[in-house]
């Protein structure tokens, strides 16, 4: 007999030999039928795993994880190279994994997917679904593997990638079977909805000088209504997208000669982006962060020391001149905050000591990723590091988890998200920097912050940060969106890198702990996130135009002007538009701007020294007097209304 521990903290005895499904089926016939995939441990398994000793077990479905929704896409990605090979005979396969919504496969075919070619592959699908094959699964050596995808060149690179005598694992359904390490569902039938979404090429292991491919996309639900309003969001979304967004309202623009990945912020954005600064920075500062500034540039070395040369070489951007200079553009800040710290002898009296930066960091992105401002090679990065001593760390990753409340809340965020505790991998401990000791009382202390701020935050193994585990705040976007912004690491390892140190009470030299944190986050991922979650119409305190002038004729631009120069003094961001159109012309462009306040001026205004103001929300609002405008208006922007 062995002993499960379920997520709801009971424990089941059962007899050892038992399959992750067999085990749901003891709990209830409906979450066995319902089951995607399982949690051993915080390892996803596949429903056919035989559970053989004590263990943490969780039952992962469709609903309640986004793994059991993974599990469910993988399967559908099979299903639909299963209908492609049905329809066209002679295409190569390549990969086809999920991804955050749906999945995707590639496939070594002569010419495009056409719409016609996409329509009857999703109808070949729904057979494939109706016949309710059963998946296997299977293992082979790895001569055996080759042997059996002989006609499958990619399948082939795949496998010869593999260590020697590592499992190789396999799932068929019906005539069709793939290189897979799962998981996957039980039959095709337990698929139920199914829409292809679009398709694109793609290279081949994202390596622009491989073969091009042919990707399409897809997504399933269990129930054609969850299709459905997953559709309707898609429309939503593409009226949300933040590159149309942001070409509108002129805040942002790209160019060849500069190169793709590389924004251009224009007047409006860097006023939106300022804005942002200031306002993270104001809270930083409350919070005992002092502003540090650093160079682009940096030696090689720092980053050889840091460990990020050897884990992230292929993305670091190499800068060597014709004088013998060779440099390294930064892909983060944290090493050269590390030398700030060093730069003088430090006390335990001084610790902790805080330091900020927003800067730019440059990250090598493979060249088909980039994309708007989500992904990018130049990053704008807000970025934080407190090093202090080992009795400081809570308090110090307390005070960073409550600026992330207090920022969030102040953007309308907060309401929605959840945290990961990101630990490191446990079978892969060659991935990490420090001692297996450092990384158990580091994610000790995250789980114990955890639990004093009722975080309830879950483990998630292999997510951690090189150098430390994490606390990741994940927030859902306007159309439901997972998206990572804010975290909060702690770092035993970088700090003994450097050889940093502070002076104890005793006179010994001690190592300080390093913590970081990014509450913003980058710039450039934030403003994509904030424009579609606001469809553009930001608050008045972070609208780059908070008041537009809007005089009906020449005769009343002087007025105009004189308001326009009383709101300038209060510093209220101002525009007047003083062109020869018709006022409704103004109105509806003003609107399309999302200016968040309208001031029509015509004789009416003019003699009685008074405002007739438009809200972009709420349409017209009465007639004010200057000095109650501006009252009103700075009101709603110190208190950061959203």
């Amino acid at each position: 007999m062995i002993k499960i521990e379920l997520k709801d903290g009971s424990v089941k005895e059962l007899e050892s030999g038992m399959s992750i499904l067999e085990i749901a089926k003891t709990i209830s016939e409906g979450l066995a039928r319902m089951a995607t995939a399982g949690k051993i441990n915080g390892k996803v398994k596949d429903l056919r795993t035989v559970v053989n000793e004590d263990c943490k077990l969780e039952i992962l479905t469709f609903e309640n994880d986004i793994d059991g929704k993974k599990a469910y896409w993988h399967t559908t990605s099979h299903i639909m190279a299963q209908a492609v090979k049905r329809l066209f005979p002679q295409v190569k396969l390549t990969i086809g994994p999920a991804i955050d919504n749906g999945f995707y496969y590639d496939f070594d075919v002569e010419k495009a997917f056409t719409d016609e070619d996409k329509e009857k592959i999703e109808q070949e699908m729904n057979k494939i679904i109706k016949e309710d094959l059963p998946i296997e699964r299977f293992s082979l050596t790895k001569s055996e593997a080759i042997k059996l995808m002989k006609d499958e060149p990619y399948k082939i690179e795949l496998i010869n990638d593999l260590a020697d005598g590592e499992e190789i694992s396999f799932y068929k359904q019906g005539e069709f079977t793939d290189l897979c390490a799962g998981p996957h569902l039980i039959s095709t039938g337990k698929v139920k909805s199914v829409k292809i979404l679009s398709s694109s090429s793609a290279y081949w292991k994202g390596d622009e000088k491989r073969e091009v491919l042919q990707r399409i996309y897809g997504i399933s639900f269990p129930k054609k209504k969850e299709l459905d309003e997953y559709l309707e969001r898609l429309e939503e979304a593409k009226s949300r997208d933040h590159r149309k967004i942001g070409k509108e309202l002129d805040l942002f623009c790209f160019s060849d000669y500069v190169g793709g990945g590389l924004p251009l912020y224009t007047p409006k954005g860097t006023i939106v982006k300022d804005t942002l600064q200031k306002e993270i920075e104001k809270i930083c500062r409350s919070y005992g962060f002092q502003k540090v500034s650093c160079p682009s540039l940096a030696n090689i070395k720092l980053f050889e020391t840091s460990g990020h040369a050897q884990k992230f070489n292929d993305e670091l951007f190499r800068v060597n001149s014709p004088k013998g200079h060779e440099f390294v553009l930064k892909p983060v800040q944290c090493p050269h905050h590390t030398q700030i710290y060093a730069s003088k002898m430090r006390s335990y009296k001084d610790l902790p000591i805080r330091y900020m930066e927003s800067d730019k960091q440059y990250r090598a992105e493979l060249q088909g990723s980039v994309g708007g401002l989500s992904r990018v090679y130049a990053i704008t990065i807000e970025d934080g590091h407190s090093f202090c001593r080992i009795d400081q760390v809570k308090d110090e990753v307390i005070n960073m988890c409550n600026i992330i409340r207090d920022f969030y809340t102040r953007m309308g965020l907060w309401e929605n998200h959840w945290v990961s505790l990101s630990v490191r991998d446990y079978d892969h401990p060659e991935k990490y920097i420090g001692s297996k000791e450092d990384w158990d009382l580091c994610e000790s202390m995250l789980q114990e912050v955890s639990d004093e701020l009722h975080l309830e935050a879950k483990r998630c193994e292999g997510e951690a940060a090189l150098y430390g585990p994490k606390l990741d705040f994940m927030f859902a976007d306007a159309l439901g969106r997972e998206v990572q912004i804010p975290t909060v690491q702690v770092d035993f390892s970088t700090p003994k890198r450097f050889g940093l140190y502070y002076i104890d009470k005793n006179g010994e030299k001690q190592t300080p702990v390093m913590v970081h944190r990014a509450i913003l986050g980058s710039y450039e991922r934030f403003l994509a996130l904030i424009l579609e979650q606001f469809k553009g119409a930001l608050p008045t305190w972070l609208s780059p135009v908070q008041v537009k002038i809007l005089p009906i004729s020449d005769a009343h631009i002087e007025y105009s002007k004189e308001i326009m120069k009383k709101l300038e003094d209060e510093e209220i961001r101002v525009e007047l538009d003083d062109r020869q159109e018709k006022t409704g012309y103004k109105i509806r462009e003003a609107q399309m701007q999302k200016i968040p306040y309208m001031l029509v001026i015509g004789d009416k205004e003019v003699e009685s020294n008074t405002l007739s103001v438009r809200s972009r929300d709420d349409g017209d609002i009465g007639v004010y007097n200057t000095e109650e405008f501006i009252s009103n208006i700075k009101k709603e922007i110190l208190e950061r209304k959203v």
